[in-house]
């Protein structure tokens, strides 16, 4: 692939990882990258064994990125028992990416609930049919498993299932890479200087520097 963009300096990002994630996501969208709040969230579990999938987005608070899923899943069962992750944002279309790595705190239960409500009624029935990452017999046990939850809320607003919840991860590094010719690639990260999670608007907590490709 032949990368025909600027070269990225330091001072071409803000001075914060807040800032910086906002004015690349933006370009992101501006240039039509499809479903730009797409991220691949990895996660280890008791078996030490790296697991990835490709989650969505749904919030940047000031301390980090928050995403919502069946807590009974694996990668819910996963961040439970190791509540540790990278997201990666693979923006292919404009050469860019941005790797996140953090600790994982659970949402809170008034946030799920605020976001769980603002759902279309097909993914909240789907919320209660779906026995997430177990064993199905065949499409149609599924599809039988939606229809009763279907019928079962028809009269009703649907609420939100109890294994149903949100993750934040809480970032220490980020890093933003931007291809160039010759495999010259731009890597410049953001560290906490403690390499603890921080507030990603606090620039006196974070490091930024840039990395060899």
């Amino acid at each position: 692939m032949s990368y025909e963009v600027p070269p990225l300096r330091s001072g071409d990002l803000p001075d914060t990882p807040a800032q910086a994630f906002a004015q690349w996501f933006a370009a992101a969208q501006a240039a039509g990258v499809m479903e730009p709040n797409a991220m691949t969230l990895a996660t280890v579990g008791e078996d030490a064994v790296p697991a990835a999938r490709t989650v969505l987005l749904k919030g940047v608070t000031s301390d980090g990125f928050v995403f919502f899923t069946n807590l009974q899943s694996r990668k819910g069962r996963q961040l439970a028992v190791r509540p540790v992750a990278t997201l990666l944002f693979a923006w292919l279309p404009i050469h860019r990416q941005i790797a996140i790595t953090g600790q994982v705190a659970r949402v809170p239960d008034a946030d799920a609930e605020e976001y769980f409500a603002s759902r279309p009624r097909g993914s909240q029935i789907a919320a209660w049919a779906s026995r997430q990452s177990q064993a199905l017999g065949g499409r149609e046990e599924l599809a039988t498993a939606w229809r009763r939850s279907d019928a079962r809320f028809a009269d009703v607003p649907v609420p939100r299932p109890p294994h149903w919840g949100g993750f934040e991860v809480r970032p220490y590094r980020i890093e933003f890479w931007q291809g160039q010719p010759s495999r010259m690639h731009d890597r410049i990260e953001y560290r906490t200087r403690d390499g603890l999670p921080r507030a990603l608007t606090d620039q006196q907590d974070w490091h930024r520097t840039r990395l060899s490709p």
